[in-house]
């Protein structure tokens, strides 16, 4: 019978919570947060990326002159593309313009055009479902390609585990005691030492030093997802008001035809918001939809390159071209908005990092490469738990046999050599050790 004192755990009930919250909770969320936080690297820079890789012919240097007109883009897909629909139309400075063509963005053709000249760049047909490579990331990222329904929910619940897991990762973080040692171990990563070492730190300082930016790109992006917890947020973050709920506006159905064709209205839309807006870096419009006589003009103008935070959004009747009224918080002016609107409307830019520019997103990449990498190193930490622990569970047996002619000749000479003389009462026997 073993009669040792057996260990007690020092450590305090709230501490061993948190690990037991770390370890499951890691485990069952371990793969989605990879795939979540890897497409999340490759969508930060896909701006850059599609500007310099694979699409560079895109790229178009500004010019001290007006771009297009929304009814100068449907003179060129009249003449060009006779009996296609213009639907929608982005631009960002520096860039060509992307005008959609055919039935919401589903499908349909797609042309990129030179906002000064008019030229056709590149055209490009898609089938419906079929997508481009960085849609096909983004849906990976929003619900792991599987059907919306389904894999929407998952990545937003096990985001929010994923954020759990981090407060308890800090809890497991903190030393019990700061000195030289703890806090070499806490924040410095010893590249010289075993696999399990440096592993074992790239999770624990890693994941210190990346918590703050991963916690709020979590957030952010559950801001998206869960309708409770946006809500909350922005009840939380606005002094107790409640966040105003989507108000989507009509047209006048009763003043169809009455005055101006689809593309006068929306080129009178266009001038008034643009006389608002000269100095704009960007827009997103829709063309009028005439097939649903209460379907609104919507133009959202950008007034930074690369930003989203302080666009401002504008909505009017496709028959008067009458200013519809803005939402509380997302029409709202960002220099005259409170705190908490500014921090909805800055949602998007800080889950990218692009609040920040470029280097912003430089962090954003790299905060989300360490997210992807905690799962992995965790899941190697506990593996190797888990064989240490069967290591120690392990019985031995001991053996005795008699030692061989070689073997006790080999022990007399190291007893010759180190001067030290073998008992009489001792019996040569060779232990045999041996885990089972």
């Amino acid at each position: 019978m073993d009669n040792r004192p057996k260990k007690t755990n020092s450590r305090s009930l709230f501490y061993r919570i948190s690990a037991w919250l770390h370890l499951w909770l890691g485990l069952i969320t371990g793969i989605i947060m990879v795939i979540v936080c890897v497409t999340a690297c490759i969508w930060v820079f896909q701006d850059e990326i599609t500007a310099y890789m694979l699409e560079p012919e895109t790229r178009v240097s500004y010019q001290e002159k007006p771009v297009l007109s929304p009814a100068q883009l449907q003179q060129i897909v009249n003449e060009k593309f006779p009996g296609k629909k213009v639907s929608y139309a982005s631009y960002q400075q520096g860039r060509a313009i992307y005008l959609g063509l055919g039935e919401g963005r589903r499908g349909g053709t797609s042309l990129r055009i030179n906002p000064y000249t008019g030229e056709i760049i590149s055209v490009k047909e898609r089938k419906e479902g079929e997508v481009d490579f960085f849609r096909f990331i983004l849906n990976g990222h929003r619900f792991l390609w599987l059907p919306y329904e389904i894999g929407r929910p998952i990545v937003n619940y096990s985001t929010l585990i994923f954020v759990i897991t981090l407060i308890s990762g800090i809890v497991l973080w903190w030393p019990k005691k700061w000195n030289k040692s703890t806090r070499e171990k806490s924040f410095t990563i010893k590249w010289k030492g075993t696999f399990k070492r440096v592993n074992y730190d790239l999770h624990n300082v890693l994941g210190f030093y990346s918590l703050f930016i991963v916690f709020a790109i979590a957030c952010t992006g559950m801001v998206y997802g869960i309708e409770w917890f946006s809500k909350g947020l922005y009840w939380t973050t606005s002094g107790g008001n409640t966040l105003p709920g989507f108000v989507r506006h009509e047209s006048d159905s009763l003043q169809l035809g009455k005055n101006y064709t689809p593309q006068q209205a929306m080129d009178i839309a266009w001038n008034k918001v643009l006389a608002k807006h000269p100095d704009a870096k960007g827009f997103y419009y829709n063309f009028p939809d005439t097939s649903r006589p209460k379907a609104t003009i919507n133009i959202t103008i950008y007034p930074s390159v690369g930003k989203y935070y302080n666009n401002v959004s504008y909505a009017f009747d496709q028959h008067t071209v009458k200013e519809m009224p803005k939402h509380e918080v997302y029409g709202a002016r960002f220099e005259d908005a409170s705190f908490g609107v500014k921090l909805r409307k800055m949602n998007y830019d800080i889950h990218v990092g692009s609040i920040l520019g470029l280097p912003g997103k430089v962090i954003a990449f790299f905060a989300a490469l360490i997210g992807a990498s905690l799962p992995i190193t965790g899941f190697i930490i506990w593996i190797g738990k888990k064989k240490k622990g069967r290591k120690k569970g392990k019985k031995v047996s001991v053996k005795e046999r008699p030692l061989t002619s070689m073997e006790m000749r080999d022990l007399l000479n190291s007893e010759k050599n180190s001067k030290r003389s073998i008992p009489k009462s001792y019996k040569p026997v060779l232990t045999i050790r041996k885990m089972e």
